[in-house]
């Protein structure tokens, strides 16, 4: 049975950050809120919990897997950004993009999409999910809760509790979040490809909203 902490959307209670933090520390598996949709996210080295998301979504070797970063400078660690990305990158975090970029060695191999060597990087503007990642001091592994056979991410946390309360470790009500996934720009090869339109303007990126 999983846990359920209720936290408010615009000033998390520390303690209720701290439990769920040391949960996701522990190796447990959560689902969180953050600026686009409810997330599933656990720390970057579980294994096991990276499984239990593939599993829960019925993912394929070939999805890419998001770390939610704290901060641009935290992104910067786990993946190779030039100066003109880093540009792209300042104008659109925090906010609801997903960033394709290439891996460093920081980020475990199991994580990269296996040709390509990259990963989804993000850094969201909720501050439930930036306290988490502060508090944590590290990218945390994420996948948006989308579940197969679904046309949009789950939105309502006491639904999410009772279809996953036997799947995840913890499920956090953070108020609604929206059923609209992010924008995913892929920034890998230096010019921005538009992968999926979501949340997040194309403006900035060059393409017609």
């Amino acid at each position: 049975m999983s846990q359920f902490f209720s936290i408010h959307a615009e000033t998390p209670q520390p303690r209720l950050i701290k439990q769920a933090v040391e949960i996701v520390r522990k190796g447990g598996l959560i689902v969180y809120p953050t600026d686009s949709c409810y997330a599933l996210g656990c720390a970057l080295d579980n294994k096991d919990a990276l499984e239990r998301i593939r599993r829960i979504r019925q993912l394929s070797d070939k999805h890419h897997f998001t770390l939610a970063c704290h901060d641009l400078s935290q992104l910067g660690n786990y993946a190779r950004v030039d100066n003109r990305t880093y540009r792209l990158l300042k104008c659109a975090t925090p906010g609801n993009y997903t960033f394709i970029l290439l891996a460093t060695k920081e980020v475990p191999r199991r994580v990269w999409h296996p040709k390509k060597q990259t990963v989804g990087l993000r850094v969201p503007d909720h501050p439930v999910a930036l306290a988490l990642l502060e508090e944590l001091g590290e990218p945390m592994l994420s996948s948006s809760l989308l579940l197969p056979g679904e046309d949009m991410p789950m939105s309502d946390a006491w639904d999410i509790r009772d279809r996953l309360e036997h799947d995840v470790d913890l499920v956090i009500e953070g108020g609604y979040c929206g059923v609209e996934p992010t924008t995913v720009i892929d920034l890998s090869e230096g010019a921005p490809v538009l992968m999926r339109a979501g949340k997040g303007p194309l403006a900035p990126f060059g393409f017609d909203d």
